[in-house]
């Protein structure tokens, strides 16, 4: 085994062979500029790869390529000890900053609810403990002030955020996590949050291919939707016609087997609101209808309508779906899932709610006077929509 590393790093670190040139033009007498101009490098680069790197015997700094190439590969080895794990002092900084106890006025602990720490990533809407909660890097940049003449107690907050989710990291207990802002107990990297599971959606059902019709509301037929997720992977489904504004909940209840029988890879949804139970439900509801009122939805990006395509074989509605991050293009959905939350807030289980409670709730929203329809209700307009032909124009909105 060779002593050091000869295989050619990444361009980001100087190579073997470019340690060898300025090692040559060092002993040429040759400026840290103008070796920096020949090997294609910056002066700065330069100036820490002799400082850092120089051999140190017979008392004087001798720069050899060999002896440098040794150095960096010793300081490049992983893992490193983690600095927290070392320096007993920052770590009571940092844990206290992070989970030190809230006080009132008069000094005394308010302590706050009773929060167990269950390892859970995301909790929703439960008790959260209490805590000082100053982020990664609120903590790093308040160091220098208040240790200004001390250059240990120092940090960066990628090196805290290492220390509370790496195993292995060491130095801050795990429990932390409940302490940041987000309270996730495991970190989503931006890669995996930027990456969306939407091979489904392509360029045929996106919004920009859908009729222009839709956007006037003066057709009928046209609907959006989506779902509202409650507490324990529950939701109901919400459906929304354009141009009267008549509303329609989608009831997904729990399969058989939820929480007793084991997870199957690639199983069905027992949560109620896969893609199989959506797209059933939404064939249901829509497949009475007649057919000049079942021209298209557009729904979100969600999983929940993967099989859209079946659907479509199916009723012969057409889905679209809307782009990314952008839920005003479903707006009159939007607004009716405000509305709803009045009657299932969040933070609350949907799933207790049977098919003739979501009804009543339904039909509350529709016997609502509406001052676009000239306060006519939804129901009425719809009913005319429905008794109208689609040869014969559309109902009247007022």
């Amino acid at each position: 085994m060779p002593p050091i590393e000869l295989t050619p790093p990444s361009g980001r670190y100087l190579s073997f062979t470019e340690r060898e040139d300025i090692a040559l033009l060092r002993a040429k007498g040759m400026s840290m500029r103008d070796i920096a101009d020949r090997i294609g490098r910056s002066p700065s680069t330069i100036s820490r790869e002799l400082r850092r790197n120089a051999a140190t015997r017979n008392g004087k700094l001798e720069y050899r390529a060999s002896t440098a190439q040794w150095k960096a590969d010793l300081a490049a080895r992983r893992p490193k000890p983690a600095k927290l794990a070392e320096h007993d002092r920052l770590r009571e900084y940092v844990q206290d900053k992070l989970s030190g106890v809230i006080r009132a006025d008069d000094g005394t602990v308010v302590a706050g609810p009773d929060a167990a720490w269950i390892g859970r990533n995301k909790p929703r809407r439960g008790d959260r403990r209490w805590a000082t909660a100053w982020s990664p890097e609120q903590i790093s940049n308040r160091l220098p002030i208040d240790y200004p003449e001390d250059p240990t107690m120092r940090i960066s907050p990628e090196a805290i955020y290492q220390s509370l989710y790496i195993e292995g990291r060491g130095g801050l207990e795990r429990e932390l996590v409940a302490c940041l802002r987000t309270g996730r107990a495991l970190r989503k990297p931006r890669a995996r949050a930027r990456k969306q599971r939407t091979g489904f959606i392509t360029e045929e059902v996106t919004i920009s291919a859908r009729p222009d019709e839709v956007e006037s509301r003066k057709t009928p037929g046209h609907w959006e939707g989506d779902l509202i997720i409650g507490l324990t992977r529950s939701a109901i489904g919400t459906l929304v016609e354009r141009t009267s504004r008549y509303t329609t909940l989608l009831h997904l209840p729990r399969l058989k087997g939820y929480g007793t029988a084991a997870m199957v890879k690639n199983g069905p949804a027992l949560s109620g609101y896969g893609s199989e139970s959506v797209r059933d439900a939404l064939a249901a509801t829509l497949s009475p209808l007649p057919e000049h009122l079942r021209r298209s939805v557009t729904w979100d990006r969600g999983k929940e309508l993967a099989r859209h395509a079946e659907l479509t074989a199916s009723t012969g509605i057409r889905v679209y779906f809307c782009d990314p991050y952008s839920p005003w293009q479903r707006g009159t959905n939007e607004n009716t899932n405000g509305l709803l939350r009045q009657y299932f807030p969040k933070g609350t289980d949907l799933s207790r709610y049977n098919f003739r409670e979501l009804q009543a709730v339904a039909d509350a929203l529709n016997n609502r006077p509406r001052k676009v329809h000239g306060w006519r209700t939804p129901a009425e307009v719809f009913a005319e929509q429905v008794h109208s032909s689609s040869r014969h124009g559309v109902a009247t909105t007022g």
